[in-house]
């Protein structure tokens, strides 16, 4: 995957919100102004996603490009490297989950939540 594949599913993602807000190399993802991916665009070698803290630690024993994420949680962050053998689709899979998991947990209010679930629900997410 490269960076313009990655903003190109990100982007996909219903009500998805792109920012710079660290510096200017560094992507932002968020859904309902909470964050769910990130990566940095110059140095395009990893991608960082929020995680389930449990499935986090099944993912990095399982996968050696599956990392704790460099500048986040390591409970709750992981970094999925872009270069190594892991297929597009995967990276794809753990972008989409860190953007269910963010939105079923993190947004609020609890209004703006349930408006995005159900446009999540009426036209799905993409593959």
């Amino acid at each position: 995957m490269d960076v313009l594949a990655f903003r190109d599913y990100c982007l996909s993602l219903p009500l998805t919100e792109e920012c710079t807000p660290f510096d200017e190399t560094t992507l932002v993802y968020k859904v309902g102004g909470k964050m769910y991916a990130y990566a940095d665009m110059e140095n395009f070698g990893r991608v960082a996603v929020k995680c389930d803290p449990d499935e986090a630690v099944s993912l990095r024993e399982e996968y050696p490009d599956v990392t704790p994420a460099w500048h986040s949680s390591k409970k709750h962050w992981n970094d999925i490297r872009t270069t190594g053998d892991l297929p597009d689709a995967f990276i794809r899979a753990q972008i989409r989950n860190s953007y269910l998991l963010v939105l079923r947990q993190n947004v609020t209010p609890k209004s703006l939540r349930e408006e995005i679930l159900a446009y999540v629900g009426e036209h799905g997410l993409p593959e």
